[in-house]
């Protein structure tokens, strides 16, 4: 989520015709070089995670400091990179927020590395091309809805919240009923956050901006549906995934 915000309320058509907005074909242009723009980053910043997670997993890396304290440094440095975007976007630049967010996708890749030494590589591709198209259908669906989909987000936010809490509950009592139940909410939770996400960057972009703050934007957007498909995905393997024989 971003600390950009849009107001619903004042979405209206210049021919008095209410909601949905009207767009004029510049504007119509404009966003689509935007989103363009908000996949770009999201796609490069998995293909980052992606190579850095194979890499650590490969070269031992990973392995070699799961018993040390360093992986609770390394699992919990995505969420201090999330906190920072997140709080701090007004007072950075657009380019420390862009390296924030190259640092935040390479860092997610070293603490996702063990899924490649838990799960086999033909499962993860196999989970990784169902996340791709369930993804892409939902993002679509949020990019050219006339559907508000804000009135969800109250909802979607309270069932992320609740997964969370769970999952850290369930680190301490190890349930494979519970983890089997988190699974199946969070791929709802994560579907509706993708559309629903989707169409707030697309609102955000309607507002006038500076080109700095729509730089920001674009981060921040980026940031937003890179958490939707990484969760969506890790949600989907431990459902589909395939464990490795010991």
């Amino acid at each position: 989520m971003s600390n950009f915000d849009y107001d619903y309320s004042a979405r209206r058509d210049p021919r008095g015709m209410g909601t949905p907005p009207y767009v004029s074909p510049q504007i119509d242009a404009g966003l689509r070089a935007y989103m363009q723009r908000v996949y770009g980053y999201m796609a490069g910043g998995l293909a980052l995670t992606g190579i850095v997670a194979y890499a650590a997993a490969a070269s031992g890396f990973y392995e070699a400091i799961a018993g040390t304290p360093i992986i609770w440094i390394v699992m919990l440095a995505p969420l201090g990179f999330v906190l920072a975007l997140s709080f701090g976007i007004q007072r950075m630049s657009a380019e420390t927020a862009m390296v924030l967010f190259w640092t935040y996708a390479a860092v997610m890749g070293l603490s996702l590395g063990g899924i490649f030494l838990v799960y086999t590589g033909t499962s993860i591709a196999r989970v990784f091309f169902i996340t791709a198209a369930t993804y892409a259908a939902m993002s679509l669906y949020g990019y050219t809805t006339k559907s508000d989909l804000s009135r969800f987000g109250s909802f979607l936010m309270m069932g992320l919240i609740g997964i969370v809490i769970a999952s850290l509950v369930n680190i301490f009592i190890g349930s494979n009923a519970l983890q089997f139940a988190i699974s199946i909410i969070g791929v709802i939770i994560f579907v509706g956050l993708t559309a629903y996400d989707t169409q707030r960057i697309k609102e955000m972009y309607l507002q006038s901006d500076t080109a700095e703050t729509a730089s920001k934007k674009a981060v921040m957007g980026a940031l937003s549906l890179y958490l939707d498909f990484i969760n969506l995905f890790m949600m989907l393997l431990q459902l589909f995934g395939q464990r490795r024989e010991n």
